[in-house]
């Protein structure tokens, strides 16, 4: 009963509150008030309609909720009392114009803000006070500006926030320790100095270059040896310290203790490269072909030799087998490699020679192992070694026959297989650039190529295309197992979708929870996967590549919630900035095609079969928005922002 007298207590200020901010009256006066102040060439805003119609203003239930104004040749000053009309702005973006001045202390009314964006201007001063009281704050971007002044410890208060970007600024004095959990953190080519924060050791080099900062990751602070340290930017001279001869001499004698150690950690991992396997896969799979062959098992001391944590067989062994047959695939039953086509690049070789490649662990997926193999030709193949099939050897004919007919550009193509009762090998072509899962969500550090907007719709418009020419063999095929880690790029980041097929041959020990977050929710058994449910797989690896998060990613704010659900949440509550990778942020003239696949993915997701579009049906949306046709022109004319809550009511 208490909660409800405190909530009736408040509850008629908030409403007066919220009417006063709904004012369309003041809402528009203050609009226009920023008009006047800053200019701008594509401000033409008609005074007669709607303030919510207006060119990069986002409403909800006609309340002023976001204000997108990236790259609007503004400049001047931001004027003083034109937030107080608009307090319930969530997302404020004025990057990418000339804008000077100071922050108007108005600003501090907006509370509820989440995203403020004001990097790529000429703002100076000092970072005003109030940005700390704006509790909700997720996303602060002040990079690129003229801020001096020092850093605020008060910072610490913003507990939600996760970005933070102060650099190419004068800022002044050291860094405050405020243990919060951040993200991403950029304060390069400020005045800084003293010692880096332990909560921020873990950030990259790069968010501390060009300042006078040290400890780590940079380097180790002067006089931290001796015991005098930089404690928060005051050095500090601690009284009987040692003398510079013996400072001089510990790190002299450190320097050498480090060499020693570089030179011992060479040396092991030499030694490890040596001993290396060529075939630590394939040994195995050699010695059970040869119990099938001759029905006796030696022993494994006199066959093989250890390397590297595996079994290798000796290399006058392997020569000493008998090549197997290679039959196409209306010949015999007999032990073979069953090519189609042409093979590997117009070649073909037979099984002995697939077993004396050198072998290396590509990963382990839902179906089995992947690996790549260089024969002694110089030719490179991807082989997967299937697992848990349960079929028979006609009936896995006849299916991998389905999966070897499927020729696309945009699925990788099976070159070949190999049947026998203890093991099943596909051979396909080798993609040396590996998967998107590991671009999307691999190194993140230095030397990383990340996936601008053009890679990542160009993969989405090609794994379309390639799921949609899957579909169109027949109402039944489906590809059963969509997830980032089964699109591979080539060397010119051209997506092709692998993996296609395999749930067919697989028994039901691989259907539990392994590709969790990317699986529809009325799927029980893998073998049994409809089209629609590999639309549902599509769209969460739509979320996957706009999102830049993993379908089961720790930062989706709460264990198990996964990705499609998380979505759903912050569509509903907030902006595309909480939604959309950061990569992708930059990229304003492309806003309106991401909010559109944005729509689509959620689509796709939806929680009933008969809800979602169809794979053709995707793969036109898709094109439209991201063919190149579709693009000309972009660079020229940025698109206009959109209310996410259209994309929420839909």
């Amino acid at each position: 009963m208490k909660h409800f007298v405190s909530y009736g207590i408040v509850f008629l200020p908030l409403l007066f509150f919220l009417t006063v901010n709904a004012d369309p009256v003041s809402t528009r006066s203050a609009l226009l008030a920023l008009r006047e102040a800053v200019g701008g060439r594509t401000l033409l805003w008609r005074t007669e309609a709607n303030p919510c119609s207006w060119y990069g203003v986002q409403c909800r239930n006609d309340v002023v909720v976001g204000l997108q104004l990236p790259g609007f040749s503004l400049s001047g000053e931001i004027p003083t009392g034109i937030f107080k009309n608009l307090t319930s702005l969530k997302l404020l973006s004025l990057r990418f114009n000339a804008l000077t001045g100071i922050l108007p202390s108005d600003l501090g009314s907006c509370v509820q803000l989440r995203s403020l964006y004001l990097q790529d201007n000429a703002l100076g001063g000092v970072i005003p006070g109030f940005i700390s009281e704006l509790k909700n704050l997720v996303r602060l971007n002040l990079g690129n500006n003229n801020f001096t002044g020092e850093v605020s410890g008060s910072f610490r208060d913003l507990s939600r926030l996760k970005t933070l970007y102060l650099e190419n600024n004068q800022l002044t004095g050291f860094l405050p320790e405020w243990k919060l959990e951040l993200d991403q953190f950029n304060v390069s080519n400020n005045l800084l100095n003293g010692t880096i924060p332990v909560s921020l050791a873990a950030m990259p080099v790069s968010a501390f270059q060009g300042t006078k900062l040290c400890g780590k990751p940079l380097h180790i602070c002067p006089g931290l040896a001796a015991g005098t340290g930089v404690l928060n930017g005051e050095h500090k001279k601690k009284k009987g310290g040692l003398s510079g001869g013996a400072i001089a001499g510990i790190v002299v004698g450190a320097v050498v203790a480090f060499a020693i150690i570089l030179m011992i950690i060479v040396l092991i991992c030499g030694k490890k490269r040596k001993r290396q396997p060529n075939a630590v896969a394939f040994s195995s799979i050699h010695k059970q072909i040869e119990v099938e062959k001759t029905g006796v098992e030696e022993e494994e001391e006199n066959n093989v030799g250890y390397r590297n944590g595996g079994y290798s067989v000796a290399a006058t062994e392997m020569a000493a087998v008998p090549a197997a047959r290679i039959d196409e695939p209306n010949g015999g039953i007999g032990k073979k490699l069953v090519f189609y086509g042409n093979g590997v690049s117009g070649k073909k070789f037979d099984l002995e020679e697939l077993l004396r490649a050198s072998a290396e662990v590509l990963g382990k997926g839902t179906f089995g192992t992947a690996y790549k193999a260089v024969m002694e030709m110089g030719t490179v193949v991807a082989v997967k070694r299937l697992k848990d099939v349960v079929i028979s050897e006609g009936e896995f004919k006849e299916k991998i026959h389905i999966v070897g007919s499927m020729e696309h550009e945009n699925l990788v193509p099976l070159r070949a297989y190999y049947y026998s009762q203890d093991e099943k090998l596909l051979v396909y072509d080798y993609m040396p650039m590996g998967s998107l899962s590991a671009f999307l969500h691999g190194n993140k550090g230095g030397g990383r190529t990340p996936l601008n907007w053009e890679m990542r719709s160009s993969i989405a418009l090609a794994v379309a295309r390639g799921i949609t020419h899957l579909h169109s063999q027949g109402a039944n095929i489906s590809h059963g197992n969509i997830k980032s880690s089964n699109v591979l790029l080539t060397k010119t980041y051209e997506a092709k979708v692998s993996d296609f097929g395999l749930a067919q041959l697989v028994g039901p020990s691989t259907t539990p929870n392994r590709v969790n977050g990317y699986r529809a929710p009325e799927v029980t058994d893998l073998r049994k996967v409809s089209q629609q449910a590999d639309v549902y797989s599509y769209g969460v690896l739509l979320l996957e590549l706009l999102t830049g998060k993993a379908p089961t990613h720790a930062l989706l704010n709460e264990e198990g919630v996964d990705l499609p659900r998380w979505v759903q949440s912050v569509v509903k509550d907030d902006w595309a900035s909480e939604v959309f990778d950061m990569e992708l942020l930059r990229y304003q003239h492309a806003e309106e095609e991401m909010v559109q696949l944005l729509q689509l993915a959620i689509d796709c997701t939806a929680q009933y079969p008969d809800s979602r579009p169809s794979m053709s049906e995707v793969t036109r949306r898709v094109d439209e928005l991201c063919s190149p046709s579709a693009k000309d022109g972009d660079d020229l004319n940025p698109a206009p922002s959109t209310d996410m809550d259209s994309i929420s009511s839909r």
